[in-house]
């Protein structure tokens, strides 16, 4: 093969590479297969396949035998895609056959598939070498060329790793070294499925790590618990024992009472029968002295005058028998206490004990509906319970303050949940729990709030206004507290909409209205829904918005009170009576002089256009004009309105396009019945045409410096007719 063809051959890629082979197939050259084996049994074939080259050689004229060597040759290397390409071929001399081997392979990218080439490379090198050796000294030079090899690769960095042993060594190992047979891989693909294996080693640490760092805090949750129940525990045993010491010493202070009252009554009766001995005692003493004093008395008429007294009292005090028993026992009485409510109490205390507080869940996002909610709670201990019973009512606001607190209403259950109906929608409810055994009931829960969800918001379609590439969409809340955010949900009307219709939804939107951008000439369907603590609301109704044009509706709040407006919005009326001063009603909105109206304001940059029908015998007044334009003036006659003014003359009608009073003097020959309005904030252009006609009549320039509304009037009785959510001709475009 000659040197062009080789660098062809380099140039064309892998899929052209065999052409190119083929296309030499005539001078009689074999390519080496990848099934070669570096066994010595394989090395007579390639031996025989070198001799028939060079049979082949010899019969071709000089120039065509020059092929250098497959080691020379097939330098193959690496894409990202493990793609073939063939080097060109640089000529080196053979002192430096080693060199360019080793360099050669210090520059390869290696794959597992490449790596094979690679090493039939080295082993036909070496068979090529042993083909002109003979037989004795094949294994002496086999090893020559393996240290050869083994000295220029260990001057380099490893280039491959070993998966086997899990180091990196170099490539020619894997044929003759330590690491032969084994699989290896090129440095770079092993780092990066190290890397690989190693990140998710590191996720799945990671993971361990985060349900270890749970349970150590579910751990410190228990340790708190396990403290608290300790605590309740050892004060329910320290009251239980302090009631059956008060009720011990109770029964003893009662016991020791009765002792005492019986003892006093012992010692009362036995002093009373003490005293009453000492009195015997004490007369039978003074009877005995008078009875002796008047027996030694000598005189006879006296004794016998004195002794028949005392012989009586002495009869009579010998009558009375005296009274020798004990009037009280010296034994007390030996009744029975009754500890039979202090056994009963030394008992409850093996019993179970009534239940710990529950612990109230705070409200799940989306536990509730318009009318209930799903309340739950947890126990953190191992306390018997038979039921539950979950205590609320209604939470007042503080305009509410100062009425009677609400009923509170009770319902059991016995899980750790319950769903409460038939409340109020949007409200807030204030719940709390107790848990109830054979031995009591526990203390209360601390108390939480949950809400119901909102009721659906209303859309207020005459205030909603739509643009070719945009929409602004007004509601109410329909809810008397207030709301966390609202999601507006909208579906264009014949597409495919696979969630529910829902093609797009906008969260978070604090306020009741939002501008949103859309595809121009498109229907959509919107609806809005509420947001708060318990979940969203039921969607409201829809509102279809169409983007083929600039659409709004005539302010009612800003019309001259001479002005009736339709109830579509789109009409407005001068009637022929005039209405007394008496019986207009104005505000700082109302137009006062002039009798006009505004338009929903434009909040969209680019091109609007809308029209007006118009009646030929009436004056009117058509154009924009600024938010704060001037109630009290007309509409052209100031800074902040643009407007097209018709007047009927005597001789002709009239045409004006009026601004800060000024006109510019124009005739129209032709009156138009319906005219167009075109505004284009970004080129600041406002036009006007005759729609019938597709004529252009005048045009404004100016800088709009904020956003306008369309702004109507009637200078005399009359009805202007709004045409709009209609696209711009193309007649306009050329303006």
């Amino acid at each position: 093969m000659q040197a062009e063809d080789l660098y062809s051959a380099g140039e064309v890629g892998p899929d052209n590479q065999a052409r190119v082979w083929d296309d030499k197939a005539d001078i009689g050259m074999e390519i080496p297969s990848k099934g070669l084996s570096s066994t010595d049994a394989g090395m007579p074939e390639r031996c025989e396949g070198q001799s028939r080259m060079k049979i082949m050689q010899e019969k071709l004229p000089r120039e065509t035998r020059r092929i250098p060597p497959p080691s020379k040759l097939q330098r193959f290397s690496v894409d990202t895609n493990e793609s073939l390409h063939f080097d060109p071929y640089v000529s080196q001399s053979d002192d430096d056959e080693p060199q360019l081997l080793s360099s050669h392979r210090g520059q390869m990218q290696y794959s597992d598939e490449v790596f094979e080439e690679e090493n039939e490379i080295e082993e036909e090198q070496i068979g090529d070498q042993m083909c002109s050796i003979p037989e004795g000294g094949r294994s002496k030079h086999k090893m020559d060329v393996k240290e050869r090899l083994s000295e220029d690769n260990e001057t380099e960095s490893p280039d491959v790793f070993c998966t086997d042993c899990k180091t990196p060594t170099w490539s020619f190992q894997n044929l003759y070294g330590p690491h032969k047979d084994h699989r290896v891989i090129l440095i770079s693909r092993a780092t990066e499925e190290i890397k690989e294996d190693l990140q998710k080693t590191t996720g799945k640490l990671e993971e361990q790590i985060g349900l270890m760092e749970n349970f150590a805090s579910h751990l410190e949750e228990i340790f708190i618990t396990v403290e608290e129940n300790f605590g309740r525990q050892e004060q329910n045993l320290e009251q239980h024992y302090n009631d059956v010491i008060q009720t011990l010493s109770q029964r003893y202070e009662q016991g020791a009472s009765r002792l005492a009252d019986e003892k006093k009554l012992k010692l009362e009766a036995l002093y009373g029968q003490l005293v009453d001995c000492g009195k015997t005692l004490d007369i039978s003493k003074e009877l005995i002295e008078e009875a002796q004093e008047i027996y030694r008395n000598e005189n006879k008429l006296m004794f016998l005058q004195a002794v028949a007294s005392a012989i009586a009292r002495t009869e009579d005090l010998i009558k009375d028998e005296p009274n020798f028993k004990l009037l009280a026992s010296l034994e007390f009485e030996n009744s029975t206490v009754d500890l039979s409510d202090v056994k009963q109490m030394m008992d409850s205390i093996n019993i179970v004990p009534a239940p710990s507080a529950p612990v109230i869940n705070p409200q799940i996002p989306n536990s509730a509906t318009s009318t209930s909610v799903r309340v739950c709670w947890s126990l953190f201990s191992d306390d018997t319970v038979e039921f539950y019973e979950l205590h609320y009512r209604p939470v007042l606001d503080d305009t509410n303050a100062g009425l009677q607190a609400p009923e509170v209403l009770k319902k059991r259950a016995k899980e750790t949940y319950l769903t409460v109906m038939d409340l109020l929608p949007n409200a807030q409810y204030e719940f709390w729990v107790t848990a109830t055994n054979t031995t009591g009931v526990s203390p209360a829960s601390e108390k939480a709030v949950y809400m119901t969800v909102p009721s659906p918001p209303v859309i207020k379609w005459r205030e909603c206004t739509s643009f070719p590439d945009a929409a602004l969409i007004r509601w109410e809340s329909g809810n008397t507290n207030p709301v966390d955010s609202y999601t507006m949900e909208l579906s264009e009307i014949g597409a495919e909409c696979p969630d529910h219709g829902i093609s797009e939804s906008i969260v978070a939107i604090p306020t009741c209205e939002c501008l949103i951008q859309l595809q121009s000439g498109r229907h959509y369907s919107i609806c809005v829904r509420a947001i708060n603590t318990g979940g969203p609301s039921e969607r409201s109704e829809p509102v279809i918005i169409q983007t083929t044009g600039t659409y709004f509706h005539l302010l009612e709040d800003t019309a001259h009170p001479c002005l009736s407006i339709s109830e579509d919005g789109f009409t407005m009326f001068y009637g022929d009576e005039d209405l007394p001063l008496s019986d207009m009603i104005f505000s700082d909105n109302t137009f006062a002089r002039c009798v006009a109206v505004l338009g929903d304001l434009i909040p969209v940059r680019g091109r609007h256009y809308w029209e007006v029908d118009v009646e030929e015998r009436t004056e009117f007044r058509i154009g924009i004009a600024y938010e704060d334009t001037q109630r009290n003036g007309f509409l052209g006659g100031n800074s902040t309105s643009w407007c097209m003014r018709h007047v009927i003359t005597p001789s002709r009608h009239k045409y004006e396009f009026l601004h800060s009073g000024w006109s510019p003097d124009i005739r129209v020959t032709v009156h138009p019945k319906r005219v167009g309005v075109l505004l284009d904030y970004d080129a600041g252009k406002l036009s006007f045409f005759n729609a019938h006609l597709a004529q252009h009549l005048y045009t404004f320039h100016c800088h709009f410096l904020h956003l306008v509304h369309p702004c109507f009037a009637l200078d005399s009785p009359g009805a202007l007719t709004i045409h709009n959510g209609i696209a711009a001709p193309e007649y306009t475009m050329f303006n």
